[in-house]
């Protein structure tokens, strides 16, 4: 019986969509990239303090947590409505809070406990296969985000690489036909979760290491209450949970 992953990324595609709107996403965007510039700043700041708060108590401080986590809603919103997606053209709130209305929400299960050993490796040599294949997907985030500004992550780690190629593609049949192909949407929503979660472990918010799958789609994975978490040395399974009735 396979383990649902702790961190949960959906996506709705919000049919039907302007035909041109993509345009100039990138003009109606912009105060929100100056915003999320600062938030990310922000998110390394918490991530090296919740670095220290793990290797003496062995718990990502609730408050850090939320806040990280805020930053990471806020990021997919944008990016689902921008570049990374074009999937609605609903303008992203300026909000950290969870927005369950929109059509690109983003959760992490809070860990109880962390190891305080592997707080130490994973997020750069552990994460380091996770990297190269988030390069190829998201065009050289693994290199960003384990460099010196880490603050530019979230720049590169939604934009670019093989997602931005695919993006791009649909923006062109948007543009002629009218409409989304629903493959290629598929396809763009797996790659951005496989990021999403690559970010959200690098940063230290879960034990679990990302599975090497694409699961593709708008529907993810419930994730597991915070007690059934498996740990990072767990091996995750490839076949899909059987559906709820």
């Amino acid at each position: 019986m396979e383990q649902s992953y702790p961190v949960e990324v959906r996506a709705r595609l919000d049919e039907p969509l302007s035909r041109w709107l993509w345009l100039v996403k990138w003009l109606l965007a912009i105060p929100h990239f100056i915003v999320l510039f600062f938030l990310w700043i922000a998110f390394a700041v918490v991530t090296v303090i919740a670095f220290f708060a793990i290797v003496f108590t062995g718990r990502y401080p609730r408050p850090l947590f939320g806040f990280n986590l805020g930053v990471l809603r806020w990021s997919w919103r944008v990016g689902y409505y921008a570049y990374s997606a074009l999937g609605t053209d609903r303008y992203p709130p300026f909000s950290l809070a969870e927005e369950q209305d929109y059509p690109a929400t983003l959760d992490v299960a809070y860990p109880e406990r962390l190891s305080r050993g592997l707080v130490l490796v994973k997020w750069w040599l552990l994460a380091i296969p996770q990297y190269a294949i988030a390069a190829v997907f998201a065009g050289g985030a693994a290199y960003t985000a384990t460099g010196a500004s880490r603050h530019a992550w979230q720049a590169d780690a939604l934009s670019g690489g093989l997602i931005g190629l695919l993006v791009c593609f649909a923006a062109i049949t948007l543009l002629v036909a009218g409409r989304y192909p629903r493959g290629l949407y598929n396809l763009v929503i797996g790659m951005n979760r496989w990021v999403l979660r690559v970010v959200a472990y690098a940063a230290l918010m879960t034990d679990a290491y990302p599975p090497f799958r694409l699961d593709q789609g708008g529907e993810a994975m419930p994730a597991p209450a915070p007690d059934d978490l498996a740990p990072a040395s767990a091996a995750w399974a490839a076949t899909p949970a059987a559906p709820v009735s």
